[in-house]
């Protein structure tokens, strides 16, 4: 297991490395898989519910950092949701890619991620990884909502994936 980044550099290393395991591993499906339904019971369905999970994440983040940089106190994770109820609040998401193709949930979590990644590079390591150095991280940092959003999301992501790619291939 790879240590959780504790630096600017580590989190850019661990978010690109794992952005591009995980869309390496979307990449080399077996033919059909990636339009297929997971053939295991979850509340994501098929990799572009779990690719429009990842995107929605950013956005989130993106929206976090906006409202909290900007003085306010962002609804975290969202407004009118709890940590507690976070199944709901992904359950939302989950409902609100339902419209969108995997092409385009690919090209939408591209652009996200870079627009994720742009905001680490804009900071220092002291930036990122102090705790409480801004007032809406509450007693966290900057850099572990950064990371959530981004490696360690990917990682959760791409296990969920090899389990399709294993399942699919057993069918």
């Amino acid at each position: 297991m790879v240590p959780r980044p504790t630096t600017r550099q580590t989190l850019i290393d661990a978010a690109e490395s794992g952005y591009s395991a995980l869309l390496a591993l979307v990449d080399t499906l077996p033919p059909g898989a990636a339009d297929a339904g997971f053939a295991f019971e979850d509340r994501d369905r098929c990799v572009r519910d779990v690719l429009g999970h990842l995107h929605a994440w950013h956005l989130m983040m993106l929206r976090w950092y906006a409202e909290g940089m900007a003085g306010g106190r962002p609804a975290i994770p969202g407004e009118g949701y709890t940590w507690r109820t976070l199944p709901t609040l992904n359950a939302e998401i989950w409902s609100g890619c339902q419209d969108r193709d995997l092409a385009g949930t690919r090209a939408d979590l591209d652009a996200s991620h870079r627009r994720v990644l742009e905001l680490v590079t804009a900071h220092t390591d002291e930036d990122l990884f102090t705790k409480r150095r801004y007032p809406w991280t509450g007693s966290t940092s900057l850099g572990a909502y950064l990371v959530s959003a981004t490696s360690s999301h990917y990682d959760w992501a791409a296990k969920k994936l090899r389990r399709h790619r294993t399942t699919f291939a057993a069918a």
